[in-house]
C-alpha cells in the first residue's frame, strides 16, 4: 500500500516533527519518517493517528492507483511567488461514500454564486466536530437549513442562518448533518 502521508503533511505545511507531536500517543518524527516512506509498515492503527493528527480522513492517507495529482508551478510566500525547490504536487482529494454536494445559486454570506461546497455528512454522535462551522441541516418535506452550527443543547442544534439580520433557528434531532470541508470556486 502506498501512502499520501508526506503529500497531505506537505500541503498543510508541517514537519515531520509537527505530525510526530500531534500523534496521540506522541511518537517521533523518525518514526513518522519511516512511514511517509515505506521503510516500515503502515498499519490501520498508525493510518488512524496519523490522520487524526493532521485533521484529515483516513482515506486521504492512501494512494489508489488511479490517484490524480496535479504538479505545483510555482508557490505564494511571504517574498513573493518562486518556484517549488523540489518537485511537488497537490493531490485531488479522495470522495467517500460519506460525502454529499451543495452549489450555491445565490450569493450569501462570503460564498459566491457559482462556489460549490464539498460536505461530509456527519451522524449524531459526531456533531460535535462541526460546532463553528458551516452545515446543511435537513429539514422534512426535503427543505433544508444551511448556516453556521452554534450548539448543541440535549437533541437540538442552533444555527445561524448566513443571510444578513437572520435569526438563530433551532432543529430538533436531525438524522444527519453535513459539514462544509472544502470550498470549490471558478475564478
Amino acid at each position: 500500500m502506498q501512502s499520501r502521508i508526506r503529500d497531505v503533511r506537505k500541503a498543510k505545511g508541517l514537519t515531520l516533527a509537527d505530525v510526530a507531536e500531534r500523534c496521540k500517543p506522541k511518537t517521533t518524527a523518525q518514526t513518522i519518517g519511516r512511514l511517509e516512506t515505506g521503510t516500515r509498515v503502515l498499519s490501520l492503527i498508525w493510518i488512524n493517528r496519523i490522520a487524526d493528527a493532521l485533521g484529515v480522513d483516513s482515506s486521504d492517507l492512501v494512494a489508489l492507483p488511479d490517484q490524480q495529482y496535479l504538479p505545483v508551478a510555482a508557490v505564494l510566500h511571504d517574498d513573493g511567488t518562486h518556484g517549488p525547490a523540489k518537485e511537488e504536487r497537490i493531490m485531488v482529494p479522495n470522495i467517500g461514500g460519506n460525502m454529499v454536494g451543495m452549489r450555491i445559486a445565490a450569493a450569501t454570506g462570503e460564498y459566491r454564486r457559482g462556489d460549490e461546497l464539498w460536505m461530509e455528512q456527519l451522524q449524531p454522535d459526531s456533531y460535535a466536530s462541526a460546532l463553528n462551522l458551516d452545515v446543511l441541516v435537513p429539514r422534512p418535506g426535503g427543505r433544508f437549513i444551511f448556516g453556521r452550527l452554534l450548539g448543541r443543547e440535549g437533541g437540538k442544534l442552533h444555527i445561524l442562518p448566513l443571510e444578513a439580520g437572520a435569526r438563530q433557528q433551532v432543529v430538533a434531532d436531525p438524522a444527519w448533518i453535513a459539514k462544509a470541508v472544502r470550498l470549490v470556486r471558478a475564478l
